[in-house]
């Protein structure tokens, strides 16, 4: 496939699961895939009507216009399919990459770009580095085609590609200068009338877009050549995404190297690169990432847009940059060269973009400044900052006219479920970081009350989450709780929270949940239709509860207790399955994504803290019992790991956030 045109995968009625395995059979098949709409050619996805992949294209602010001559329409399809079937010469292999500026914005009038050298084809599938040449010529006149999924389903199932004819929803041409006005279905932004107006509020829904967005649109218009001034009806979400894509290339500039130094290979003015970088592993669970890395400035202004994708339901830029962020921070040096992130799995040249504008600009991207100067996303990131409300929820209170806590306890309470309105009523003290003495203090009182409970001797617990990863400080805290004794850890996370709750040191049980009780603690078994279980988290006892210490000075002269409250979680692992519970529980978000990834494509099992399963047979896989049972919680992690076939990592190697 690698002589297709730039692919796009859409989203829409896929989940992460499904999303996440289309990549790898696209990037198995060196399909040039973008996570760029604007650069697609080929969108792919579950979409059957004509009108419904022109709004997917809409919101991907991809602008099109129709072809609907049935000649031209065939010709286009003959160019796609002759591209693969016709190789490109051996030329390919020597790919001239071009300059990181000319592969953002178009360039000016005369100039020549600066080659960065050369590299082999397959050993960075991006479409940012593939050989322009390879690429059909439709790529010239901007032609966009939507394909049925079942295209590549079909081809798969018959082991060679199939004529797209019969798969084609839409074929549209790009229209020149037009910037799509439209936004995310999952985020609008309403508009009040006069009588909901409320002047008092900073960001108001009825106004037009925010300065800085407003001027984003306005000089991308211009460097299109558009004269459209009209931004009144103009989405937040589409300049944000705009600006994403025009900031570095305006501002970011090359540093200047000698031809002899823009070999992407390894150069004597390069460190030698880790093994997974040379073998391009993208599973970040098969490499050690540190909690701070050398690159870790650069890392953190690359979570912030990140954060801002998450905000505005860019699922697969969250992925995209997720990808990229683990693999820096995993990188054992500091980058001083774009060649460098080149050649980091999942970083493109949007990201050695972003790098050269940070190392310019001492450190800061304007797509980052801009994402945190705008008054819709701060509202967003204020309601994300609330326990219990995730990104989508955000969207929700900002598309009900909140603009603060306030309104949501005005407007809202009563709509808010239990966790969130704790949430609210403990905003500030939430976010209040905990140091590791407090975390320590919380785990070992965990300890103590699971003792008095059941049997002492047999009694283990494992403090988890950022702290078990080295964290200085922690948002919450997260302990799992486990016993020798397989049948004393039924309803054992009860009679802990009610022992707790009677000494005062839990204020509020907020939910609890006993699923493994209920079935007696057998592993629940995978169905592939998803009825075995979340697609994504366990389904082990716990009890989410607010935690505050009930002993402060002076307290026998009354008063209110001044220590702050904590978010603290319970989890109950049964003995034969803690080695999962605690892997699950400790490590970062995208090692943890890439740990059931890795699990599904080498083993075909499904991954997660409650156990492993086989996706054929459904039975479980227990990894743990090999050699008889363990008798620490290290000792069966490690076995877990082994089982899968991955070098042990300490938890404080496991930070791929």
């Amino acid at each position: 496939m690698s002589q297709l045109p730039p692919i796009f995968l859409l989203a829409a009625h896929l989940d992460m699961e499904e999303l996440y395995a289309l990549e790898d059979t696209l990037q198995a098949a060196k399909a040039p895939l973008t996570y760029d709409p604007t650069e697609a050619h080929l969108f792919i996805g579950k979409v059957a009507q004509r009108r419904r992949a022109m709004i997917e294209l809409r919101g991907k602010g991809v602008v099109t216009e129709e072809i609907t001559d049935r000649a031209e329409f065939l010709e286009i399809v003959s160019r796609t399919m002759a591209a693969v079937r016709e190789p490109a010469t051996a030329g390919l292999d020597d790919a001239v990459i071009g300059d990181l500026s000319t592969s953002l914005i178009k360039p000016e009038p005369d100039s020549k770009p600066v080659q960065l050298g050369k590299r082999k084809r397959g050993e960075h599938n991006t479409v940012a580095n593939q050989d322009p040449n390879a690429v059909m010529s439709s790529n010239d006149d901007g032609i966009v085609q939507v394909i049925k999924l079942s295209w590549l389903e079909d081809s798969i199932a018959a082991t060679e590609l199939l004529d797209i004819k019969d798969y084609v929803v839409y074929t549209g041409r790009r229209a020149p200068g037009k910037v799509s006005t439209s936004t995310s279905p999952s985020f609008t932004k309403p508009t009040l009338s006069a009588s909901q107006s409320r002047p008092d509020k900073a960001a108001t829904p009825s106004s037009p877009l925010s300065a800085v967005a407003r001027g984003i649109l306005q000089r991308a218009q211009a460097e299109n050549g558009s004269g459209t001034n009209d931004t009144s009806t103009s989405s937040f979400l589409s300049t944000t995404q705009l600006r994403a894509r025009t900031a570095t290339s305006r501002h970011a500039q090359l540093i200047h190297q000698t031809t002899s130094e823009h070999d992407l290979g390894h150069s004597s003015d390069l460190p030698d690169p880790p093994d997974w970088v040379k073998r391009h592993s993208t599973y970040s669970c098969e490499r050690a990432t540190p909690i701070h890395g050398p690159n870790e400035p650069f890392v953190d202004e690359l979570k912030k847009i990140r954060l801002a994708r998450e905000l505005t339901a860019d699922e697969i830029g969250v992925r995209a940059y997720s990808t990229s962020i683990a693999s820096l921070q995993a990188y054992p040096y500091t980058v001083t060269d774009q060649r460098e992130i080149l050649a980091l799995p999942g970083c493109d040249y949007k990201i050695a973009a972003l790098w050269v504008e940070w190392k310019n600009r001492d450190g800061l991207i304007r797509a980052v400044e801009d994402a945190e100067n705008d008054p819709h996303l701060q509202v967003l990131r204020l309601f994300y900052d609330i326990w219990g409300v995730g990104a989508h929820t955000a969207r929700e209170f900002y598309n009900k006219n909140w603009r603060d806590l306030d309104d949501v306890v005005e407007f809202g309470w009563k709509d808010l479920n239990r966790v969130q309105q704790i949430g609210v009523k403990y905003y500030e003290e939430f976010k209040a970081k905990i140091p590791r003495s407090e975390v320590e203090f919380i785990g070992a009182k965990v300890h103590e009350h699971a003792q008095r409970v059941r049997e002492a001797s047999g009694v283990r617990t494992c403090i988890v989450g950022g702290y078990r990863r080295g964290k200085t400080e922690s948002g919450d805290v997260d302990v799992i709780v486990s016993h020798i004794d397989e049948e004393a850890t039924l309803d054992i996370v009860t009679d802990i929270v009610k022992s707790l709750f009677d000494e005062g040191w839990i204020t509020h049980e907020l939910t609890t949940t006993l699923s493994n009780t209920r079935r007696s603690q057998a592993t629940l078994p995978f169905r592939p239709d998803g009825s075995g279980g979340g697609r994504s988290f366990d389904t082990l006892d716990k009890s989410l509860v607010v935690w505050q210490d009930p002993n402060w000075a002076g307290k026998e002269k009354g008063g209110k207790n001044p220590n702050v409250h904590r978010r603290v979680d319970i989890i109950i692992c049964p003995w034969s399955r803690v080695g999962t519970g605690v892997l699950g529980w400790t490590a970062a978000t995208t090692f943890e994504r890439d740990l059931r990834r890795y699990a599904k494509r080498f083993k075909g099992w499904k991954f997660d803290s409650s156990g492993i399963r086989d996706r054929t047979t459904g039975e479980e896989i227990d990894l743990e019992a090999v050699g008889g049972r363990c008798t620490t919680i290290d000792e069966a992690e490690r076995k877990v790991f082994k089982g899968l076939g991955l070098v042990w990592r300490e938890p404080w190697e496991r930070c791929a956030g």
